[in-house]
């Protein structure tokens, strides 16, 4: 019996280099994963912050926390670039207007 593909495995990778750390976030961010992807993305100091989401499958009220709590941290230096899914759920919460938030 085929269930279809596995769901999406979660990983986040840096990138660092003259000031500016990109964090590559893929599949799901959820309760298990939110946290890790704040502490990825907050644990190198830099003066920019690149938040890529568009691999995100799924991101549910813990990651919408884990990325508020990034923005708090990092006024003025975040960006993020979301997925469609990503956009849809922040839209949706009422942060689609947010200045850290880049068209996708």
């Amino acid at each position: 019996m085929d269930l279809g593909a596995p769901p999406p495995v979660f990983s986040a990778t840096v990138e660092a280099a003259d000031g500016h750390v990109r964090v590559t976030v893929t599949g799901e961010v959820d309760m298990a994963t939110a946290d890790t992807m704040f502490q990825t993305a907050s644990r190198e100091p830099a003066a920019r912050v690149t938040l890529d989401l568009r691999a995100v499958t799924f991101f549910d009220s813990a990651a919408i926390h884990a990325l508020v709590r990034l923005a708090r941290q990092l006024p003025d230096a975040l960006t993020v670039l979301p997925s469609r899914q990503v956009r849809r759920v922040l839209d949706i919460s009422g942060l689609g207007g947010q200045a850290w938030l880049r068209p996708d």
